[in-house]
């Protein structure tokens, strides 16, 4: 009889299955010793940002030497509150990524310069985490994929859960077959978010500087409610909650589901249901991927996300979860430290799993540890891809109002030249504007 692998065994087959599939390999930048100090950068000095940034300066060993914002007072900031000097804190990244003193950065930026920073810190030779979602667009998140593997670079995505121990547990539970075969799952994202109001063109505030925060993006006007936390809620700069606050459960969701590719149907309904304000994306949603595995009875699965951001009415009492259907039981789990299993008679079956929310400074760990002693990345620039695509997939067919199919390979739809606009952007003369999108 063969013994089940462990934690640590199961989590490490899990990694190394998807950097097959990505064709990046186990190879990256020869590790640093297991003692070696580690030298980051932070790229975008916002809430998220000084909290990743406390992270990395609580791991042992860790030093944080620059920080970088176009914003001159969130700039200022950081520095005093990481005690970075004058020299190393920067408005243009580059400065940044020229030192070769860095070993790796941080990007808390707005989405739009998530994937692009990355991709140049990357060329740079230097090791990314980059908070979620990945990319923008689905073109920039394969772009990243593949400066990861041509720079033999490690990037490790901002889906917190992949390394938080109740979520690996759960999810070599379901490999190991609790509820049967996994053939359908279902992820929540219900909170209650308020009105952006309606905003005014405006000249930029002084010290910020309004071009670079557009990067390569095609400029369009400064506006009171677009910039710093709304960004979010526009197409141009985000992603909507579906990218936000979404692609935690969704990552965690398909992780458990078992499914390694794209899918290949979307079908969504939804959009703005609450408020009459400025926010272009929806605040409600109903999306569902297919994936059709080799077609055959039992190997089709299907994957759910529902969104509502005007209710505090959701299932277990979490807002933020998801439910496995199998063919023996059903698991529910969040990543705020919860887990239910029930048989297929729907009576309480019993787990040693200890429960956990979200570990961020778990995740930061073995990102470092994956830097300095080559130990395999929780959350590599393929599994971010393959997550926050769906984001994508889900807005596009919201936005379209229509149901889709996509190719995974090509990372193309078929048959629908509209919806292949939004599989990337247009983009004007701008240093960090990416080649090949």
């Amino acid at each position: 009889m063969t013994t089940p692998p462990n934690r640590r065994e199961f989590l490490e087959l899990t990694s190394a299955s998807l950097l097959a599939a990505s064709t990046i390999g186990s190879a990256h930048a020869a590790p640093k010793g297991a003692n070696d100090k580690l030298v980051v950068g932070l790229i975008g000095c916002g809430g998220r940002g000084n909290h990743d940034a406390g992270l990395f300066r609580k791991t042992a060993n860790v030093e944080v030497a620059y920080v970088s914002d176009v914003d001159d007072n969130r700039r200022a900031a950081a520095a005093k509150s990481f005690e970075i000097p004058s020299n190393r804190a920067v408005s243009d990244l580059r400065r940044m990524l020229d030192d070769k003193s860095v070993d790796a950065v941080c990007i808390a930026t707005p989405d739009h310069w998530h994937s692009i920073a990355a991709i140049l810190a990357c060329e740079a030779g230097k090791h990314v985490y980059v908070e979620k979602p990945i990319s923008h667009n689905i073109r920039e998140g394969r772009l990243l994929v593949e400066a990861s593997a041509r720079n033999k670079t490690l990037v490790q995505h901002g889906t917190q859960s992949r390394s938080t121990s109740m979520m690996i547990d759960a999810v070599k539970l379901l490999r190991d077959g609790i509820i049967g075969n996994v053939m359908v799952a279902k992820c929540w994202n219900i909170q209650r978010r308020g009105s952006i109001g309606r905003g005014q063109d405006t000249a930029p505030p002084a010290g910020f500087d309004y071009d670079n925060w557009i990067g390569p993006a095609t400029m369009i006007p400064y506006r009171t409610n677009r910039v710093h936390n709304r960004w979010t809620w526009w197409y141009h700069f985000g992603t909507g909650d579906m990218g936000n606050d979404g692609v935690h459960d969704i990552d965690y969701t398909r992780w458990g589901l078992g499914v390694d590719t794209h899918p290949t149907k979307i079908a969504a309904l939804g959009g703005k249901f609450m408020y009459d304000d400025d926010q272009e994306f929806p605040d409600t949603q109903q999306v569902t991927f297919e994936y059709p595995g080799d077609g055959k009875p039992g190997n089709r699965k299907l994957f759910i996300y529902e969104q509502r951001l005007w209710s505090s009415n959701y299932p277990h009492n979490t807002d933020s979860g998801a439910e496995f259907y199998g063919t023996k039981g059903q698991m529910f789990l969040s990543r705020r430290g919860k887990i239910e299993v029930l048989s297929d008679r729907n009576q309480p079956v019993p787990v040693s799993v200890k429960p956990e929310a979200q570990n961020d400074a778990a995740h930061v760990q073995n990102f470092c540890d994956a830097i300095r002693t080559g130990a395999k990345l929780n959350a590599n620039a393929l599994t971010g891809h393959l997550s926050t695509s769906l984001c994508h997939l889900g807005n596009i067919a919201t936005r379209l109002g229509r149901s889709l199919t996509f190719d995974p390979q090509k990372e193309q739809f078929v048959g629908d030249a509209e919806a292949n606009t939004l599989v990337s952007r247009e983009y004007r003369d701008h240093w960090a504007k990416p080649k090949n999108a």
